[in-house]
């Protein structure tokens, strides 16, 4: 897979202007102001992404800068064989007096979505199989499936006493539609040697675990799942970008009824900490989340296993283990389970701040470690005539998973953050390495 980030353009440009650049008094903003990044990568299978993404800030008169009292986020993007990003974010803590209020509406559509299997290390990653250079090749695509998901999600949050801690409620209505990928799709306009096998000739693992009846019935094409949380969260936070001190910590329960469509119910409770020191004033801070989610009772479909539960997102997906957003150089959703723990441990520098274009800029690095398992397993009896599938389970061989690496940053006034992760796994089972770049620090 190759990709080409043009938007790593708009980083040079700015290191460049920071040079050439003499330090003044930071600015305060007032008013709408907003930042955009190009969104244009090359994927050897899902070809050209194309788009962009804004990021829209009200700050009133000022006088709560950096705060803002409304902030809205727009994405379209595209890759040129099917998939693509399209979201409409708000957030305000002015809409409603009193009350935090965001929505989130959402089509995302994935023509390789990872699959890499349940329960962690017992489900055998095997890079070969997905490697056209190698002896052992299957397909490209045989750790993916299509998915195609909708969703509309409100979240609010009010006092509960003093300005810190406050109750949470919500809803997020999702449409997962999975199944297999579309090979011939993909396929269109290839060479010969560069086609991908059918998954009638070459089954992926989402395939064979319909074989082997490990997904099976009503969810193998996906379904309606809504779902409805209560909850309460501490926020001591000094600035909920980037904050220097302070702690954000979160209690939540979310329950999927069986209702309007939905084909099965279940709960699930999350646990989220996270907290922030200022080891240098204003530049340098270490920080730390730890999470646990667990399924308190129901069946759960396993097309929303990989669902993160938080107070409120802060990208195009809360998904994982494994991934951007979670364990940063793992595979995404390498760790999937009915109960996860996981972790980060970070420092932030702000190496330098500057002016340009009357707006106040930061350039800062970070280096973090990341760690996570499963903690209660999704049951795997696999019924197949084929026999028990050996080389792809392996019992009781989870243990914890752990990453590392560093990123680069980029932030306009404090609230538009352009982030850079790359992180590295520690055990060949989780991959190798990742690059990330998009929006927010990762909490």
């Amino acid at each position: 897979m190759k990709k080409f980030y043009l938007s790593v353009l708009f980083v040079c440009l700015s290191a460049f202007l920071f040079a050439q650049t003499e330090k003044k008094a930071e600015l305060i903003k007032k008013n709408w102001n907003f930042g955009a990044l190009p969104a244009v990568t090359f994927d050897t299978d899902l070809g050209f992404q194309y788009g962009a993404l804004v990021d829209i800030y009200n700050y009133g008169d000022g006088s709560r800068y950096p705060k803002y009292n409304h902030k809205l986020y727009f994405e379209v993007s595209r890759f040129t064989k099917g998939s693509g990003i399209n979201r409409i974010y708000y957030d305000s803590d002015q809409l409603i007096k009193g009350l935090q209020t965001t929505f989130d509406l959402s089509y995302l559509s994935d023509m390789a979505y990872d699959f890499y299997g349940f329960n962690g290390y017992e489900a055998v990653y095997k890079a070969d199989w997905a490697d056209d250079e190698s002896a052992d090749y299957k397909s490209r695509m045989f750790y993916k499936y299509d998915r195609k998901l909708f969703r509309f999600k409100g979240d609010l949050q009010g006092k509960i006493t003093g300005d810190n801690f406050r109750w949470i409620t919500g809803w997020n209505f999702q449409n997962f539609k999975v199944g297999s990928v579309n090979t011939d799709k993909l396929n269109k306009g290839k060479d010969d040697d560069k086609k991908l096998p059918t998954t009638t000739d070459q089954p992926g693992l989402y395939e064979k675990y319909q074989q082997w009846g490990i997904i099976s019935g009503d969810e193998v094409d996906g379904g309606f799942v809504p779902t409805f949380k209560g909850g309460i969260v501490l926020d001591t936070r000094d600035n909920q970008p980037n904050p220097m001190k302070g702690v954000w910590t979160e209690a939540v329960i979310e329950v999927a009824p069986k209702i309007l469509g939905a084909e099965s119910s279940f709960s699930k409770l999350s646990l989220t900490h996270r907290q922030y020191f200022t080891i240098v004033p204003n530049n340098l801070s270490l920080v730390y989340r730890l999470a646990y989610q667990t399924t308190l009772g129901g069946e759960v479909p396993f097309y929303y296993q990989s669902q993160v539960i938080t107070s409120m997102m802060t990208g195009a997906t809360s998904e994982g283990l494994g991934g951007g957003s979670t364990i940063r150089g793992i595979l995404r959703n390498r760790v999937i389970g009915d109960g996860v723990f996981y972790g980060n441990v970070e420092a932030r520098w702000k190496v330098a701040r500057f002016n340009f274009i009357k707006n106040n800029f930061y350039i800062g690095l970070n280096g973090f470690t990341d760690f996570g398992r499963v903690t209660k397993k999704i049951t795997v009896n696999p019924n197949s005539t084929m026999g028990l599938p050996g080389d792809y389970l392996k019992n009781n061989a989870e243990k914890m998973h752990y990453s590392y690496g560093g990123g680069l940053i980029i932030a306009m006034n404090e609230n538009f953050v352009i982030a850079m992760d790359y992180g590295m796994a520690a055990n060949k089972q989780d991959g190798k390495s990742g690059f990330y770049m998009g929006l927010n620090y990762l909490f």
